[in-house]
C-alpha cells in the first residue's frame, strides 16, 4: 500500500513513490519489505526488529528505523500491538504484520487534509492518531476511582474492588511506560539527527511530545489516587474487623460474670443454702439480667458500642 502526501494522501504506486519527486508513505508485511527493501535505497546499518516489544527510534548513517509498542486500549496489560518503520528524507515505510498501522494510514487518507504538505505533518497525524481518545479514557478511569472511593466511603465495598484497584493501576503503569517511550520517540525525531525534517515543521514533533508528557502527567496523578483509594478500602476494613473484635470483646466480658455464677452454682455442694430456697432460682435470673444490663450500660458510657 503506497500513497503520496499531497494536501491529503493519494494512494500511489511503488515507482511514482519512489521517483524522488514526492514524499511517500509505504506500508508494507515483512515479507513486501525484505523483498523490496533496496528499492528504497535506505542506509540501514541493522537489522528491524519485528517484536521487539517498545517503541524506539534508531538512527542509522543515512535513515532513522525503529519500531512501536502500543497497548491496547481494550486491554492494557494484554498483548501490544506491534510493527516497525524505516524513513529517510524521502518518505516513511511502516512494516506492519498485524494491520494496526494499516488501519491508522486508512483512516488518515479519508478523514485529514492539510495545508502543510510535508512528511512531518503526516508523522504528527500517525503518532497523534495512537493517542487519540486516551484523555476519555483516563477520565472514564478517575470516574470509576471516584465511584469506588464513595462505595467505600458508604459501606458498600466488595471484594472483587481490591481486585479492580490492582488491575487499574497495573493499566496506568503500562499506560505511563508506553507515554515515557513515546515522549523519548518524539524526541529522538525532534532532534533531526540526520536532518531529514525541515527545522520549521519540527515544531509538530514538539506539540505531540507535549501532549504525551501532560498524559503522563495524568497517569501519574491517576495513580498516586488508585493508592489513596487503596489505602482507603484497607483502612475501612480494618475498620469493620476492629469492630468485629470489639463486639465479640463485648459478649465475652458480658458472659465471663455468668459464667462464674454458672460455675459457682454447678458444683452442688451439700449444703449450698440456696439450693433449698424457692426464691434462689428467680433470684440468680435476675442477678443475671443485672450483670448484663449493667454491662451494656457501661461500655455504651465508655462508647465501646
Amino acid at each position: 500500500m503506497y500513497y503520496k502526501i499531497a494536501d491529503r494522501l493519494i494512494e500511489s504506486t511503488m515507482a511514482d513513490c519512489l521517483d524522488g519527486h514526492t514524499k511517500y508513505v509505504a506500508v508494507l508485511t515483512p515479507d513486501e519489505w525484505k523483498k523490496d527493501q533496496a528499492n528504497f535505497r535506505m542506509g540501514i546499518e541493522m537489522e528491524i526488529e519485528q517484536h521487539p516489544h517498545t517503541t524506539k527510534a534508531e538512527v542509522n548513517y543515512d535513515s532513522l528505523t525503529g519500531s512501536f509498542s502500543i497497548p491496547s486500549r481494550h486491554d492494557l496489560t494484554g498483548r501490544d500491538h506491534e510493527f516497525a518503520f524505516a524513513l529517510d528524507e524521502n518518505g516513511v515505510v511502516l512494516i506492519d504484520e498485524e494491520g494496526y498501522a494499516r488501519n491508522i494510514v486508512l483512516s488518515i487518507a479519508r478523514r485529514k487534509k492539510w495545508h502543510v504538505q510535508a512528511l512531518e505533518r503526516f508523522l504528527y497525524d500517525f503518532l497523534e492518531s495512537i493517542i487519540r481518545g486516551d484523555s476519555t479514557l483516563l477520565e472514564a478511569i478517575e470516574d470509576e476511582l471516584q465511584h469506588m472511593e464513595e462505595d467505600i466511603l458508604e459501606g458498600r465495598t466488595e471484594k472483587e474492588s481490591f481486585s479492580r484497584i490492582s488491575e487499574i493501576r497495573g493499566d496506568l503503569l503500562a499506560l505511563r511506560t508506553h507515554y515515557m517511550q513515546m515522549i523519548a520517540f518524539g524526541q529522538e525525531l525532534s532532534d533531526n539527527e540526520n536532518e531529514f525534517f525541515a527545522e520549521q515543521n519540527l515544531r509538530y514533533f514538539d506539540m505531540f511530545t507535549d501532549r504525551c508528557r501532560r498524559l503522563q502527567d495524568i497517569v501519574t496523578t491517576l495513580r498516586d489516587y488508585s493508592v489513596q483509594v487503596r489505602d482507603l478500602y484497607q483502612s475501612q476494613l480494618a475498620v469493620r474487623q476492629n469492630n468485629t473484635v470489639t463486639i465479640l470483646t463485648v459478649i465475652t466480658t458480658i458472659f465471663m460474670p455468668l459464667t462464674l455464677i454458672v460455675g459457682w452454682y454447678g458444683m452442688n455442694f451439700k449444703y449450698m443454702p440456696e439450693l433449698e430456697s424457692p426464691y434462689a432460682y428467680p433470684l440468680v435470673i435476675a442477678v443475671s439480667l443485672l450483670i448484663i444490663v449493667a454491662s451494656l450500660l457501661f461500655f455504651k458510657y465508655k462508647k465501646w458500642l
